[in-house]
């Protein structure tokens, strides 16, 4: 098939011409296959909704009543005239690389992944291909995570600490996913647990799943944590009237941009933990390699360092330009304000009609 495209970048998103379908689309479309439910690449208003069955619930969630199925992880459907398949990213519950395979060439689309260990969704699994379209969030060398282990102990400590001088945690973190997570891995016994309303609407889905999470109270119990207990919210909460409830507190984010210390001063907050569900520097760079993949291309974050630096190991690595932007549930925008007063501008711009053509198949 050399010289046919297998996905444009189009003003709705990534097509794929030869399946009919697009990729986490930005605006409406016919078909839509999701990588995951975060905002900024599940979107309502598409006709129907394909993604991995583990995260049908909270894919539906974020669409509304559009019709959501959902496929098992491995398992091929027949789209057009490609198969298509899902393969889990360690993203968030449910998240996936999705697979394209036409006419002996297979393409995978990444989504966002990370490679740490995660109790609330499946491990990321490398997947085979000839071109890998791969996130590059934290493609810097400066970022590379600590162990979670060691991130929760932390946690736990600032947690002890405030509790000890009467303060009410509030820790500030993406209401799917990392909330969750966090929830998973902290010392519930050291205090009652509160989370903000966007935080406990995925909660249902996860314990469904079967994913061990301590019990919680919602905000009509805030006498109840105030002084001694952990409150989880999302980045959009810093600064509202919603936190007077809680009486003194200390504010924390977890989020991989506090590896750079300077971004918890801008934002004013007393900790910062580096708990991201992001690849790091070294981790992106695992999976690539393990791709086997001859051609990368590099969407959003710091793109342009990653493709230079695949370029001197001798990667065919280009930048792909997507429409991923901010929702209004603050998660894409918490990133684009730190990566601006980083001095490193997302790769967001959306490049409509723009052609990706196949590589040729690896040794």
């Amino acid at each position: 098939m050399a010289g046919e495209a297998l996905l444009v970048s189009t003003r709705e998103g990534l097509w794929c011409p030869a399946g009919g379908f697009h990729i986490d689309p930005w605006r409406p479309v016919a078909r839509a296959v999701l990588t995951h439910a975060h905002a900024d690449h599940a979107r309502p208003g598409s006709a129907t909704y394909l993604t991995a069955a583990p995260g049908v619930a909270v894919a539906a969630l974020r669409v509304g009543a559009a019709a959501v199925s959902g496929l098992s992880y491995g398992e091929r459907v027949t789209l057009g005239d490609v198969q298509v398949s899902f393969h889990p990213s360690g993203h968030l519950l449910g998240s996936a690389q999705v697979r394209i395979e036409h006419r002996g060439q297979v393409w995978v689309v990444s989504g966002d992944y990370k490679t740490g260990p995660d109790p609330t969704c499946a491990p990321l699994e490398p997947v085979r291909c000839h071109v890998f379209i791969s996130e590059s969030t934290f493609a810097l060398p400066i970022y590379r995570w600590a162990p979670p282990a060691e991130l929760f102990a932390e946690i736990d400590a600032w947690w002890r600490a405030n509790q000890a001088r009467e303060r009410t945690s509030v820790l500030f973190a993406y209401a799917l996913g990392k909330a969750q997570r966090i929830l998973a891995g902290v010392d519930a016994g050291i205090g009652p647990l509160l989370v903000h309303g966007a935080v406990a609407r995925f909660l249902p889905a996860y314990r469904a799943a079967g994913c061990a999470l301590p019990e919680v109270v919602g905000s009509e119990a805030a006498a109840s944590v105030r002084g001694r207990g952990l409150v989880l919210a999302p980045p959009s909460a810093a600064g509202s009237p919603w936190l007077r409830r809680f009486g003194t507190i200390s504010t924390a984010f977890a989020s991989g941009w506090m590896q750079v210390r300077g971004n918890r001063r801008r934002r004013n907050l007393d900790r910062g933990f580096a708990l991201s569900d992001h690849a790091d520097w070294n981790g992106l760079i695992e999976v690539i390699r393990a791709t086997g993949a001859a051609r990368v291309l590099l969407t959003h974050g710091q793109a342009p360092t990653l493709e230079r630096w695949l370029r001197e190991q001798g990667f065919d690595a280009e930048l792909l330009h997507v429409g991923f932007d901010d929702d209004g549930d603050g998660e894409a925008l918490i990133e684009a304000e730190l990566e601006a007063a980083d001095g490193a501008g997302a790769q967001s711009a959306t490049a409509a009609g723009r052609v990706v053509h196949p590589s040729p198949a690896p040794a």
